[in-house]
């Protein structure tokens, strides 16, 4: 039996500990893990709450900033019972929750400041952990963005943590556009602050572009024995340089990344969707689960000032109960510029997609919250176009409505390292309109399981999204038999954790 040690900041497997889709593959790798015999655990930082109904099982004493701290290991349950695993987190009182999904710090003055600091302090207390056996003899230390990459660090520079050398890391790439940089020196939340007794090896801890400072992206990339991007697609875009808006690639590590490939370390296997656990929703329940959800915002406190426009989205969801709209376009996404940014940037484009859906009696369903700006975007085209229905919060249940009741699931990313939404949709047999880049190039297939735009410049990628989008909902209106075919091959497509878990075994693994 393999001993198999998950490290990351997110893991959906336990209750309030996801933000993205980071939080749905540390839970679902190690479940099909388990079902190979092989053990799995899974550390996650507590944020202050979750080792409150967990077992305590350690203290962990290490040395940090020249003295010693204390932090706590506390086994939790898993939302779902399974052999062979076991669920970890580590408490420290500077390790607090964030306002991003009670997770993640934004520090718009310094970035990464305050992440930087619990993360360090986690991943330190990780090492320990191994250290003194409290995860048993591992074989493979599997971690999951920069979050995790301290752990590398320590493993290679830190003299107390070199027992840690004797087993395999592998290092997965989530969203290589967020990378954890911070200075050396000179900063609390900097490298010399937190180890002062270690002389530190400047090229390879640092940024490409500041010399001053640690890149721990590029730390997992430069020192992990596998190095893993979470479609294969990405992995080839990762290693041309980024040409934004256009283009986004390996974001100043493509260099780093070619060189991981060189040295055959560059993995790129596709993420998969979970086709078991399916939450289910009642067909028909879309316009009263919207309902819901809308009512229950109106009573949460942090939501007082977006009442009017709860209000007025209600307004718009109750003439569509009666009447009921021919075709529906959704899309269910954190509002950011990965996301939305051809929406935003070209606003007169995303309005002659509602115009063209108008003309089919169609409306376009978006739900999501995220950057502020982006927010005020969407509920300002909101109250412009009455097809266009923004409901500006979060509902599971009214997730579920969407994607079982739309009819074209929208994906317009500017880039998209795997994408799992479009997993879901086709799951239902709907088909998707996407962005050619990254994973959704490795899961959609133009004109056979949905339907896709690109272009060399940033205008032909406009004006295909417009004319593409256009094409799509001709298909829907004058060639019924075409459509069906598409909603069907949309529905047949599986991409299963046992297929890429043997590529996981043979290419990460390596055992």
């Amino acid at each position: 039996m393999n001993n198999f040690l998950f490290v990351a900041a997110e893991n959906d497997a336990i209750p309030n500990c996801k933000a993205g889709g980071m939080g749905d593959v540390v839970r679902d790798v190690p479940r099909h893990i388990s079902k190979r015999g092989d053990k799995v655990q899974v550390v996650v930082p507590s944020y202050s709450r979750l080792h409150l109904n967990g077992t305590f099982r350690s203290n962990l004493d290490f040395h940090l900033r020249g003295t010693t701290y204390r932090a706590e290991l506390y086994e939790v349950a898993g939302k779902k019972e399974c052999p062979n695993i076991v669920h970890y987190v580590i408490h420290h009182p500077e390790i607090q929750e964030g306002g991003i999904a009670h997770i993640y710090h934004d520090d718009p003055t310094e970035p990464f400041f305050t992440d930087f600091i619990k993360y360090i302090i986690f991943c330190t207390a990780v090492a320990e952990a191994i250290k003194m056996g409290a995860f048993g003899d591992l074989d493979v230390v599997h971690m999951h963005d920069w979050h995790a990459s301290a752990l590398l660090f320590l493993k290679t520079y830190h003299p107390r943590y070199n027992e840690l050398k004797k087993m395999r890391y592998v290092y997965s790439i989530h969203n290589l556009a967020i990378q954890g940089i911070r200075p050396f020196y000179d900063n609390y939340a900097s490298v010399h602050n937190w180890f002062p007794e270690l002389q530190l090896d400047h090229d390879v801890l640092k940024d490409p572009r500041y010399d001053d400072c640690i890149n721990l992206m590029a730390v997992g990339i430069r020192l992990a024995d596998s190095v893993h991007t979470v479609s294969p697609s990405y992995k080839e875009d990762v290693m041309l340089p980024s040409a934004r808006p256009e283009f986004v690639g390996g974001e100043s590590l493509e260099k780093d990344l070619q060189q991981a490939n060189n040295e055959g370390r560059l993995i790129g296997i596709l993420n998969a969707s979970n086709y078991n656990n399916i939450r289910t929703a009642d067909n028909g329940l879309l316009y009263r689960n919207t309902v819901k959800a809308l009512f229950r915002w109106l009573q949460d406190e942090s939501k007082k000032y977006k009442a009017d426009f709860l209000a007025h989205t209600g307004e718009k969801i109750m003439q569509h109960v009666d009447e009921k709209p021919k075709f529906i376009v959704s899309s269910v996404a954190r509002l950011t510029e990965q996301k939305f940014y051809f929406f935003k940037r070209s606003p007169e484009a995303f309005e002659q997609m509602l115009e063209r859906l108008q003309k089919v009696d169609g409306i376009f369903m978006l739900l999501g919250t995220g950057d502020p700006d982006y927010e005020e975007f969407f509920r300002s085209m909101s109250y412009k176009h009455h097809n266009f229905i923004f409901t500006n919060g979060q509902s599971e249940d009214l997730i579920d409505s969407i994607y079982l009741e739309s009819d074209l699931y929208c994906m317009p990313s500017l880039f998209e390292p795997c994408g799992i939404s479009q997993m879901l949709a086709m799951r239902n047999g709907n088909p998707c309109f996407v962005h050619h880049t990254g994973g959704l190039k490795d899961t959609v297939e133009h004109h056979v399981t949905g339907f896709a735009f690109d272009g060399k410049t940033y205008d032909e990628k406009i004006k295909n999204m417009v004319k593409n989008f256009s094409d799509a909902i001709d298909v829907w209106e004058n060639d019924k038999p075409k459509w069906k075919k598409i909603k069907s091959n949309a529905q047949k497509v599986r991409f299963t954790w046992e297929k890429s878990l043997d590529e996981y075994y043979e290419k990460l693994y390596v055992l």
